[in-house]
Parts: C-alpha cells; structure tokens; sequence
C-alpha cells in the first residue's frame, strides 16, 4: 500500500494535471512525486530540521494529529534510550502509577536473618538504614545473614551491556543497593572515602577499589547478581551493627524459608517516581529491573532478559498495534532494539498522559538517546489550549545537531 505522503502526492498530481496543462507544471509535480518516494518530507513545507539527511527518520505531529514533518516514517531505526518511554508505558500498564516494590525480612529457628528481593531498583543507603532499624527493633541476635536472590534467574545478561565499570554497565539482580555502584574519592593520602555520606564504604567495597585500583567516581564493580546481592548484606550488617545488632556468622547467598516473613518492607517510592529517576538519569539500570520485573509479573519467576522483552514487545504490539517492533531489553543499551518514527509516535500517544515524568526544556519534555553514531529524540511540544506536538527523531552516523532540531520544531509548530 502506497505511504501516506506518495498518496498525498499522488492526489497532487491529479489536481495538477486538472490545472497545468505545461510541460512544466508536469515536471514539477514528478519532482514533488520523486522526493515524497525517496523519503523526503512529505508535508508541512514551513518545518525545517537543520542537519537533516534523506536517511535520516523523523515524523513531527501536530497537536490536531497531522503530520508537520514525516521523513521516512517506517524506517526501522536503533531507539537507544528513547525506547524507556516503552519500557515505563509498559511498567504503567500493567503495575499502576501507586505501585510499591517490597523486600522481605524472614528468621529461623536458628537465627538466621533472610531477606528476599523481589527487584526493588531503588534500594539505597537510606532505605537500608531504614529497614535496619526496623529488624533491630524485633530481634537481637543474628547468626548468618543470607541473600535471597532467586526472583531474578542468575547471570542474567543485557544485550548491549559491556563488562565495564560504568555505572551504565551495571548488573542486574533481585536484591542489590544503590544501582549497584559505589562512589568514593581519594582521601589526602590517596585512600578510598564515601563521597556520600549516607553510604559507609564497608570493607566488601572497600577491597575491590583497591583490587581494581580504580580512580575517584562512581563506578560499578559488581559482576554478577550474587556479587550485588552480598554488597546489600554487608552494607545492612553496617547498619544493624550501628544499631547494637551484630552478623555472628557469614553474610551469604541463599533461599527464604518458605513461611511468612516476619517484617515486609513496603518502598517509600512508587512506580511514578522510580520513572522520574530513571528518565531523569536515564538509569539503564533501573529500566531494566522494572523490565525484568515485569516479566516475571507477567509470567512468572525467576525473571529473565527474554521474560523482560517479550513483556514489553507483546504489550507494544498489543495494546499500542506497533507494527515493526523489535525489542531485547528495555533501556536501550543494546543496537538490537528497533522501532519506527511511525511506531514511536504511536508510544508517545499512549505515553501522553504520563508525559510529565519526562525531563522538561522549555515548552518541550522528551527523551534522548545516544550511542556511538546515533542520535535520538522522542517527546512533546507544549502548546497552549491545544493537545501537545509529538516528535520522534532518529538519526544515524549524523554530526547534526539534533538539540537544534527540537529547537527547530519548537518554532515551526507554533506557526500559524
């Protein structure tokens, strides 16, 4: 079936064969016939994206639902980032805004403190501190300390994830702190201190910055779900320890009796907020917990990578009718995503409600995207008494200046 602009062109075509007779009024309609196929703008000719390729992939929409800009519509393109907007739909759907992840605390007979994950990606040092507290209120002996990790299958791999100690390369798990990484700075001798000073660099962090002789920052050392499993335990034995409860025994991995927890830690963030992080630091990290644990929502546990894409592939396909979705994990990390500008708009109408937890330039909330050689820009023109723009940009080895595009489209929208 012939796109949308090549109709539009086709149906030019008539009109100009009705009023030009000349050779010329014909050769200028097969010009405008030849650029709307080659995948030029098929439409709204006040609208120019500086930098802007014929390769490129790009639909701006108007609040009315018309097409401003539609180059190459159906183009499958590499969403990075952008693809978090699907992630959270998703998450949205199926979870609730007032969400709530929960951790739980279990002891046995022989006072050994279990907690299990069930994926929370905000477990940081305040809220350790928090559930600290609570245990040290109802127990005051502790042998072994064990980490429950199995609602996550173990040695999940992220497509597109490298090995690295980027805080973007940080590993997933059912029960971790803090995105999995660690910030410290060089002291005046050159040794390791917190650069927070709500999170204690225990010993089980302290021996892998000097094992990895890293530099100052953040960074993510953590290999595997167990390995962030046991950074949790140590930084909670840290708390309980300030509160007069000591870890007699080991700090290990291991699985919760099956019996009631004695204590349910209920987060402090719901759904809305964890997205409002994620998109503010466009945390892969969380992207993918909340993925993962919508797979195994969805179909059951432990939760895979594989449990995690179909989650989001099959609520993009079934409830929004994208048409030429790919998707193998949910951050954008991985080349092996692919959605079309046509398919994102279709996300962003969907998303249109939520569109606030976007990160907000001016009159304009959006996401970016951007690995090595591509550029990517999905989001939300403001415009008053009227519903918003939405645009969808992707380009691909470009140089341009793809700000300047939204900049662009923040004028040409507005025109009258």
């Amino acid at each position: 079936m012939p796109s949308r602009g090549i109709l539009k062109c086709q149906q030019a075509g008539k009109l100009s064969q009705r009023s030009i007779t000349s050779l010329t009024g014909l050769m200028v309609c097969l010009t405008v016939l030849f650029m709307c196929e080659a995948g030029y703008p098929s439409n709204g000719p006040n609208l120019k994206l500086p930098g802007i390729r014929s390769q490129d992939a790009a639909v701006v929409v108007s609040g009315q639902g018309n097409d401003i800009l539609a180059l190459n519509p159906g183009k499958k393109c590499i969403p990075a980032s952008t693809i978090k907007i699907l992630t959270a739909l998703a998450a949205l759907h199926h979870m609730g805004d007032s969400f709530r992840f929960e951790t739980s605390i279990y002891l046995d007979e022989s006072d050994n403190l279990f907690v299990k994950g069930w994926g929370d990606p905000l477990l940081i040092s305040e809220v350790i501190d928090e559930i600290s507290a609570v245990i040290a209120k109802k127990i005051g002996t502790i042998e072994d300390l064990v980490l429950d990790e199995s609602h996550f299958s173990k040695g999940i791999e992220i497509p597109g994830r490298e090995r690295s100690l980027n805080p973007y390369d940080a590993p997933v798990g059912a029960l971790c702190a803090n995105f999995n990484t660690v910030f410290f700075r060089r002291g005046k001798k050159g040794n390791p201190v917190s650069s927070e000073p709500q999170t204690p660099l225990v010993d089980f962090a302290l021996a892998r910055i000097k094992r990895s002789d890293l530099p100052e920052g953040r960074h993510s050392f953590m290999n595997d779900s167990g390995e962030a499993a046991l950074y949790f335990g140590h930084l909670l034995a840290h708390f309980l320890k300030t509160r007069g409860i000591e870890v007699r025994g080991a700090i290990r991995t291991g699985i919760a009796p099956k019996r009631p927890p004695f204590h349910v830690h209920i987060s402090r963030y719901t759904l809305v907020d964890i997205l409002e992080k994620m998109m503010e630091y466009s945390n892969n990290f969380i992207a993918n917990q909340l993925a993962i644990s919508l797979g195994a929502r969805l179909y059951g546990p432990p939760g895979t990578i594989d449990k995690a894409a179909e989650a989001i592939s099959s609520f993009g396909r079934g409830k929004l009718g994208l048409k030429s979705l790919r998707v193998v994990e949910g951050s954008g990390i991985s080349r092996e995503n692919n959605i079309t500008p046509a398919d994102m708009i279709e996300v962003l109408n969907g998303f249109e409600p939520h569109r606030k937890i976007l990160k907000r330039r001016g009159d304009i909330l959006y996401k970016s995207g951007t690995l090595r050689g591509i550029q990517s820009r999905a989001g939300y023109l403001e415009l008053p008494g009227q519903r918003p723009c939405r645009f969808a940009i992707f380009l691909d080895g470009s140089l341009a200046n793809i700000d300047a595009m939204m900049d662009s489209i923040a004028k040409g929208a507005q025109r009258p």
